[in-house]
């Protein structure tokens, strides 16, 4: 296949082992190139830029900038950009987060190879890739109650282990106040306690440790 007609893939992933191994996979495909490795989000940006690729794969916990914040300002730049999010996230707001910010597409680190090449040239073609069990998990997401950005502050609060006191410190509201707002967090993420409700935050990707 001539050089003009391959697809020119971007990869961003802060594992080097698992980049290169990524690369040599991809540099197979008779109608794939992959034309850079970032290994953070700022680097991601920074190489899009350069290589303007075709299909930029991207993962989305790295340093310096996340990738869902990576997304979003390379969409915001590049109007045209197609990005596959390639993770180990499964999470409904991981998922959600992701696809809101402009990629086109979505697939785990434990899908087939195969998969993975269908989903770059599904993506590059200029449509959509989301699996069944990423759309299930969309969908319940699109189903749930938002939490506000108060409650996500909050929320991440508790996640650093700060109690009631120390959040209301850190805000500048009462403690009264901090309560108000946990006990709208717990109802929203259908949990009785502060545990609860820390865990079904992780496994959703609304918060990281």
């Amino acid at each position: 296949m001539s050089q003009p007609n391959l697809i020119r893939i971007l990869i961003a992933d802060d594992h080097p082992i698992l980049g290169q191994a990524l690369t040599m996979f991809l540099q197979c495909e008779p109608d794939m190139t992959v034309v850079g490795h970032a290994y953070d989000g700022q680097e991601a940006l920074e190489l899009f830029r350069q290589h303007q690729p075709d299909v930029a794969l991207m993962d989305l916990q790295m340093p310096k900038m996340e990738g869902a914040d990576a997304i979003a300002t390379i969409c915001a730049k590049f109007k045209q950009a197609r990005i596959l999010v390639l993770t180990t996230f499964d999470g409904d707001e991981d998922i959600y987060q992701a696809l809101v910010a402009g990629a086109k597409g979505y697939i785990l680190k434990g899908a087939e190879p195969n998969e993975l090449l269908d989903a770059i040239r599904t993506v590059h073609q200029g449509k959509k890739y989301v699996p069944p069990s990423i759309a299930a998990k969309l969908a319940e997401r699109m189903g749930s109650e938002e939490l506000s950005d108060r409650e996500l502050e909050v929320l991440r609060l508790i996640a650093k282990g700060k109690n009631n006191q120390q959040i209301s410190a850190d805000l500048n509201i009462a403690e009264s106040t901090v309560r108000f707002h946990a006990n709208n967090i717990f109802g929203k993420l259908n949990v009785s306690d502060r545990t609860q409700a820390l865990v079904t935050a992780l496994h959703r990707g609304i918060v990281r440790l």
